[in-house]
């Protein structure tokens, strides 16, 4: 237990505080239709405000009200495969964390004030459409969920090889 507990108290709190403190730059720095770039101009950076979900998936005006609410319905099940996941899965281990700390960043600006979560990182022109406009959360949220996939990808592979192992190892009825 003391495993999760420092993997989620060190990544939580990290992410969380870089995202506040770059969310409230970009309210300063960005108001008023502002745009910097960086990185030779291939990452804009540009103010702006998501009332719906990733890639502005969007449930009418105000859906705030239908995402609080799964926002917290995925942070409990987030909590129960934290529970379940074994003391020294780091890769579970740090990826629930992410995604936890990316959920709580998020739901923290839909919690304060309806005009929705802060972006300010892109779009992203990628050449053959432009990335959509993101945060600090949303990279926590993103990598994130890639890593657990990777983790329950590999957890099944090993359940595989076990039973394959299993399998070989039984008698047979002939022999």
């Amino acid at each position: 237990m003391k495993e999760k507990i420092t993997v989620f108290a060190t990544i939580i709190p990290s992410v969380l505080i870089l995202d506040f403190i770059t969310k409230s730059w970009a309210l300063d720095a960005l108001a008023g239709g502002t745009r910097l770039e960086i990185l030779g101009g291939f990452v804009p950076l540009t103010l702006a405000y998501n009332r719906g979900a990733a890639f502005g998936i969007s449930l009418g005006e105000d859906s705030r009200w239908f995402f609080i609410p799964i926002t917290i319905l995925a942070l409990v099940l987030l909590l129960v495969l934290l529970r379940q996941a074994q003391r020294r899965d780091w890769l579970r281990l740090v990826s629930i964390s992410m995604v936890v700390a990316g959920a709580l960043g998020n739901l923290y600006d839909r919690v304060r004030w309806d005009r929705g979560v802060v972006d300010f990182i892109g779009p992203i022109n990628l050449g053959f459409m432009d990335w959509p406009i993101f945060n600090v959360a949303d990279m926590s949220i993103t990598c994130g969920a890639v890593l657990l996939a990777i983790s329950f990808w590999g957890e099944e592979r090993r359940e595989r090889a076990a039973a394959v192992v299993l399998e070989e190892g039984e008698p047979t009825a002939s022999g």
